[in-house]
């Protein structure tokens, strides 16, 4: 089933598509279009921001825009229409989209049966979810005028009717939430359209706020709400956790109270590494290549693993099994204005260092302009964190959920050191390397950031070792 239904004979509509991942909602940061604009199958008309990254969704039909259904801001769920199109213009006065035919008006709120489906098949951009028993409810300020819009509001009424009085209405991720939260969802005073709970009403259960504010995003003005700002002399000011900030939120608990961490550090010599990354700046075969400490740093960690290949492995908590890779996806965390995102380099074990160079340089300015995809960040299993670009001496890094490892590198100092019996001034760093202690014990760990500090002291053992 894809993403748009036929309204009329001349209008159609896109809906938000499920980017990957499962994922349930994407939040409208941009319009590239507006009413009355052409547009051609595959043309960018908006950008979403789901809960792993920003994603500009093509629609797949031609047209002239008739009427964008949500403004920029709106988080809106996966299978609502989110735009329609005039697929013949030019052909007379048709009905709108919104005034065509009950039935048609009808369609994407029909009546649905009682049970949920009982799963979601993952789908492509411009395609949406397979066809099932229940469809959703149209969001407060959804643009259906007049009689249609009351004939739907009957419908829907006439829906919540059907469940039992003591089951509260609320979507699966809003339970969980709840359950999460310790919080019973009876004694939840509910404030979305036909009594269902958000999941602003379970936080507001959780925390009571200690004025009265709006706490429904469906609400919210037409106009894109502004980035908040602080009063003139208030003490607080509160920002929504959603998106990007908010998978963050929840993978770094999920990661720290579900995986045992353990973290060694190690200070090392780096002079020949930072000689060696001058000498490569001037190599023509590195010509075009962003070449610099972390270059070397991935090489030296992609040697380490396999040297000690159980250190990339995964715990498998389902089946009580470790899951051995034999492959290395290295993951770069990188800082975005959105936040901290992990995408991947696929299959880096098997790059050369040329190739390695012009995947990270990709990798980053990717991330940085924010066009990294979902499948971007998917099947990491192991990753660098470099805290030493803000000055940061080390850290103790929390692993990205499904990996064994992480690798954090500290700022890289010009210090005293003993060198050949004498106090010198070197190149030093420290490295620490987090580590999953149901899988990998001690001793593998320290034979890991062992190696890494003993290559990046020695840099010639990329080549001795590999």
């Amino acid at each position: 089933m894809t993403t748009m239904t036929e309204t009329s004979a001349r209008f159609r509509e896109f809906k938000m598509p499920d980017v990957g991942e499962g994922l349930t909602e994407a939040e409208i940061l941009k319009w590239f279009v507006q009413p009355g604009d052409t547009v051609t199958d595959g043309q960018v008309v908006c950008e979403v921001e789901t809960a792993k990254a920003a994603v500009e969704l093509p629609i797949p039909f031609d047209g002239v825009v008739h009427e964008l259904r949500f403004p920029e801001g709106t988080t809106v769920d996966v299978g609502e229409v989110i735009i329609a199109v005039d697929v013949a213009p030019g052909s007379g006065d048709a009905p709108a989209a919104q005034d065509a035919a009950p039935e048609a008006v009808q369609q994407p709120v029909a009546e649905a049966e009682p049970e949920a489906p009982k799963g979601r098949q993952p789908v492509l951009v411009g395609y949406g979810v397979a066809e099932s028993s229940t469809k959703r409810r149209a969001r407060k300020g959804a643009q259906i005028p007049g009689p249609a819009a009351a004939a739907i509001q009957a419908e829907i009424n006439g829906r919540g009717a059907k469940v039992p009085e003591s089951r509260p209405l609320a979507k699966p991720p809003v339970r969980k939430l709840a359950k999460d939260l310790g919080i019973d969802l009876a004694s939840v005073t509910p404030t979305g359209e036909g009594g269902v709970i958000t999941r602003e009403d379970v936080h507001a259960a959780a925390t009571p706020a200690p004025a009265e504010v709006p706490t429904r995003t469906e609400e919210a003005p037409a106009a894109p709400a502004p980035a908040p700002v602080a009063q003139a002399g208030a003490r607080e000011t509160r920002i929504p956790v959603k998106g990007v900030r908010k998978a963050i939120a929840q993978a770094m608990v999920g990661s720290a109270f579900t995986a045992p961490h353990v973290t060694e550090f190690v200070t090392v010599d780096v002079t020949r590494t930072m000689k060696l990354v001058a000498e490569l700046k001037e190599d023509k075969d590195m010509a075009g290549v962003r070449v610099n400490p972390l270059l070397i740093i991935a090489k030296a960690l992609l040697v380490a693993i396999r040297r000690n290949p159980g250190i990339n492995a995964a715990w498998d908590e389902a089946n009580q099994e470790i899951v051995q890779k034999h492959y290395v996806n290295l993951g770069i965390a990188a800082a975005t204005p959105r936040g901290l995102i992990v995408p991947n380099i696929k299959d880096a074990h098997d790059k050369t260092l040329p190739q390695l160079g012009e995947a990270l340089g990709e990798l980053v300015s990717t991330a940085r302009e924010g066009r990294t995809s979902p499948a971007a960040m998917a099947g990491g299993t192991v990753t660098i964190t470099n805290v030493g670009v803000f000055g940061v001496d080390t850290g103790t890094p929390i692993l990205n959920p499904g990996e064994s490892a992480i690798l954090a590198v500290g700022a890289i100092k010009l210090q005293p050191w003993v060198h050949k019996g004498k106090v010198k001034p070197r190149q030093v760093t420290t490295l620490a390397l987090s580590f999953d202690h149901r899988l990998v014990d001690g001793e593998l760990g320290s034979k890991v950031l062992a190696d890494v500090a003993a290559i990046l002291e020695q840099p010639k053992r990329l080549i001795t070792w590999a």
